[in-house]
């Protein structure tokens, strides 16, 4: 086997060498040591040429390829090629293919197109991880190996009889009798008790909503189902390849939201994303550090791996615009300013067929006598440079809370307010902490939150006894908790907390409502600090509390919109709408100064900064993302230019600088 690449920020991504003639491979390989190319993930969707029919292997084609590939001292990360089927397994057995909740199926002729319960797709599966593990477990160009790949992307949640089934088995797992399950599902409700595990279906569509815990169930149901897949396959390999680490890429960008990584990320040997930027936001590069927050909150503060990104336009949205000149190394230095130590883009060379011909890539169809493949090689030199930056960590003062299952809960039916997304209020709030220089952490309620000095809690709809007394228990220690609208309402099972909302939370703020008062898309309130509030608006009072600012208009006028209450050493500030960007700046001023948290350096909205630590030294990454040029305080040696800086650091517009300070 081979080491992952050492002394240097890993540099590569997809390698689909079946798409093309073998003549294009030695040119693949020239063009990889041009780029500084380090490793390739290899084989992803490659099943129809591994086995071409059933039970017959072909793989040829790929010791060739990693023989020459292990020549020209590439690492090689190593796919299982079980995230498509190919033709022939649709075919001879149809009962594989995952069904749509109004219960059509979903034929093949793309990808990802098998039911994440069906037995006989797992045989299958883990027959040609059987074989691929036993045949390359020590082949010299190993370095890594890649489960599937983006589980859940396109199959779950599916409906179809086969997972009626196993989901029934799930549910006796979590609820072991009827009698518990009618109780959390509240199915006194609409005549909805079961006395039959064999009545219990999937959510499909029904003759209108459908029950709000089984609906919740069924999300947690397909995660913990493909998980299970994912260590099935896991398992193969480890008796093959004991000493090989194995990941598989999750797609921790804000918009997948199907699967709770906080339970898969134990068991990878290395976390592992993909992220694409998506222009449509209001604000893609925010989201784009938000990522990374998350994905290192999910590794546990270590350093990850970013398997896929675009080095300029992608094919899925409605526009797919391409990225400025310098975007792509832009791009690329935020993740590894949030804590990748591993750049990989889909792919290294763009298709001239299929869906993703118009996927940007490594090598673009214009050929290496491009600006793009030139600062592909711009990007790759920086990467060798960049080598003593590996292994060092993200400091951070703030914890962001950010939970699956309170997002499945309130993207549930029958809500108060169907335009209410859980993430609005986590992105703002990390947004502009970010354009204040403070880096966050995200990470899970269940987070040990006693080294913050400030813990944000975005709209935790969901929350259990636990975790509301760790958030509490953390204010009590000495820190600013901020709770913003529409949390602590319901308990682990949906049901909500009587007595007043933020239920869970209400001792904690002081503060008691009766009644929300949701906005409509692009309504606003007013408020009494001149600012408006947006999304939410609640009839509350402070039974415990002060009162910061009053709704200034409208049916609430006069009531608590934003309240404080000391709570031992800490301070507990509640949010019951969400201010404008310029109010909710004011108050995060006020939440940072009390608190003590600091600016990594000074700086505007806009430029970003993050400051990467080791027992060796520290980093300071500066990304303008901006049209103008930018000055920061820094000093050092700046890695990306390989020049001395300082006292200022000066930037051109969309420029990075990566300063070794001291």
């Amino acid at each position: 086997m081979r080491q992952w690449p050492e002394n240097r920020i890993a540099f590569g991504g997809d390698y689909n060498p079946e798409q093309w003639p073998r003549e294009v491979w030695l040119d693949d390989l020239r063009l990889m040591a041009q780029a500084g190319v380090s490793f390739v993930t290899l084989g992803v969707f490659s099943w129809s040429w591994l086995e071409p029919s059933k039970g017959e292997y072909s793989f040829d084609w790929l010791d060739d390829i990693m023989d020459l590939l292990g020549e020209h001292g590439i690492a090689v990360d190593l796919a299982t090629a079980t995230a498509t089927p190919p033709p022939w397994l649709t075919s001879a057995y149809p009962e594989i293919l995952p069904v749509d909740r109004e219960g059509h199926t979903l034929w093949p002729g793309s990808r990802q197109s098998w039911c994440p319960s069906s037995p006989l797709y797992r045989e299958f599966a883990l027959a040609l991880t059987e074989r691929l593990a036993s045949r390359y477990h020590d082949h010299p160009a190993l370095a890594m190996w890649h489960v599937s790949n983006e589980y859940a992307c396109h199959n779950l949640p599916c409906y179809c009889d086969t997972c009626a089934v196993a989901f029934r088995r799930w549910l006796e797992q979590r609820h072991g009798t009827l009698e518990a399950l009618n109780d959390a599902w509240g199915t006194a409700f609409w005549s909805q008790r079961y006395t039959s595990w064999d009545d219990i279906l999937p959510p499909r569509i029904t003759t209108t909503f459908a029950n709000p815990t089984h609906v919740l169930d069924y999300s947690r149901f397909g995660s913990d189902t493909l998980l299970d897949f994912y260590r099935s396959e896991y398992e193969v390999i480890r008796r093959h390849s004991p000493a090989v680490p194995i990941t598989t890429n999750f797609m921790t960008m804000s918009q997948f939201r199907f699967l709770d990584y906080h339970d898969w990320a134990p068991h990878q040997d290395v976390v592992s994303t993909d992220h694409y930027v998506v222009n449509s936001l209001e604000h893609p590069q925010a989201e784009l550090s938000f990522h990374g927050d998350l994905t290192r909150g999910l590794a546990g503060g270590r350093p990850w791996m970013l398997m896929e990104h675009s080095t300029s336009a992608v094919n899925w949205q409605q526009v797919n615009p391409a990225k400025v000149p310098g975007g792509t190394i832009l791009d690329s230095l935020a993740h590894v300013a949030r804590g990748a130590d591993t750049l990989g883009f889909f792919q290294w060379r763009q298709s001239r067929s299929g869906s993703e011909k118009f996927h940007s890539a490594l090598v673009p169809h214009a050929g290496e006598d491009s600006d793009r493949f030139r600062e592909v090689c711009e990007l790759g030199a920086i990467a060798d440079r960049l080598g003593e930056v590996l292994g060092s960590r993200v400091d951070a003062d703030v914890a962001v809370l950010w939970d699956y299952e309170a997002l499945w809960a309130m993207s549930g039916p029958c809500m108060p307010s169907s335009a209410l997304d859980y993430a609005t209020a986590a992105h703002t709030i990390h947004r502009l902490l970010r354009d204040r220089g403070v880096t966050c952490d995200v990470v899970h309620p269940s987070s040990d939150l006693s080294r913050y000095r400030v813990v944000v809690v975005p709209t935790l709809y969901l929350v259990s006894d636990e975790d509301a007394a760790s958030i509490a228990a953390a204010a009590a220690a000495g820190a600013h908790v901020v709770v913003t609208y529409f949390s602590g309402i319901s308990d682990a099972n949906d049901h909500v907390r009587l007595g007043g909302y933020p239920g869970a939370f209400r001792d904690l703020l002081g503060v008691r409502v009766e009644e929300f008062f949701p906005l409509r898309e692009r309504e606003s309130v007013a408020l009494s600090d001149g600012g408006t509030g947006s999304q939410w608006s609640e009839d509350a009072t402070a039974t415990d509390a002060q009162v910061v600012t009053t709704y200034a208009n409208g049916p609430l006028a006069g009531r608590p919109a934003v309240t404080r209450r000391d709570v031992d050493a800490g301070v507990a500030w509640y949010l019951g709408t969400l201010p404008d960007d310029a109010s909710l700046g004011s108050l995060l001023d006020t939440v940072l100064r009390e608190s003590g948290v600091e600016s990594v350096v000074r700086t505007s909205p806009g430029v970003e900064v993050v400051r990467r630590r080791s027992d060796s030294g520290s980093w300071l990454f500066v990304l303008n993302h901006t049209d103008d040029a930018c000055q920061v305080t820094a000093s050092g040696h700046d890695l990306v230019s390989s020049t001395d800086v300082g006292p200022t650091l000066h930037l051109s517009p969309r420029t990075a600088a990566v300063v070794r300070e001291g």
